[in-house]
C-alpha cells in the first residue's frame, strides 16, 4: 500500500511541474511521508489516512512559509533601479565618524553619505530614510 501513497505523491508532484503555482507540491510531500510512515510502521488504511490527514495540511503550512520567504526576496529583487526602497531598515556601521549630523557608513560592501547624530567610527546604525544618495540613519541600541 506505500507504493500506491508514492505513486500519488510522484503524480501530484509532475501536475505541479506542469502547472507550477497549484500548491499540489505540498499535498505530493503529504502523500510522500504517509508512504514513508507506511513503510516503517506498516500502517493499515486508517492509520494510513490519519497519517496523510495531518501530513498534507502540515505541509501545506510549511508551503505558506516557503512562499512567503521567496515573495519577500522576489520583490526586492524587482526594485534594482529603486534600491532606497530595499534599504530602509538595513543595518551598517559608520565608516568615516559622523560630526555636525553629516559622515559615511558602510552598508555591505558599499559607503554611503550620511546624515544623522554624531558617532564614532565603527558604532552600529539603521538606516531610517534615504535622500537622494545619502542615508538618514540613527543609532542602533
Amino acid at each position: 500500500m506505500a507504493w500506491i501513497w508514492a505513486i500519488g505523491a510522484l503524480f501530484l508532484a509532475l501536475v505541479e511541474l506542469h502547472s507550477p503555482g497549484m500548491y499540489l507540491i505540498w499535498i505530493a510531500a503529504g502523500a510522500a511521508i504517509t508512504a514513508f510512515a507506511t513503510l516503517l510502521f506498516d500502517l493499515p488504511p486508517e492509520g494510513q489516512l490519519v497519517v496523510f490527514a495531518a501530513s498534507a495540511p502540515l505541509s501545506c503550512v510549511a508551503g505558506y512559509f516557503v512562499y512567503r520567504r521567496a515573495i519577500r526576496r522576489s520583490r526586492a529583487a524587482r526594485l534594482p533601479n529603486q534600491r532606497d526602497r530595499t534599504l530602509v531598515g538595513e543595518h551598517g556601521t559608520v565608516a568615516e565618524p559622523i560630526r555636525d549630523g553629516r559622515g559615511k557608513i558602510r552598508l555591505g560592501d558599499t559607503v554611503w553619505l550620511a546624515e544623522g547624530p554624531d558617532l564614532p567610527q565603527g558604532a552600529p546604525v539603521v538606516v531610517k530614510a534615504l535622500r537622494g544618495t545619502t542615508a538618514i540613519v540613527a543609532a542602533v541600541e
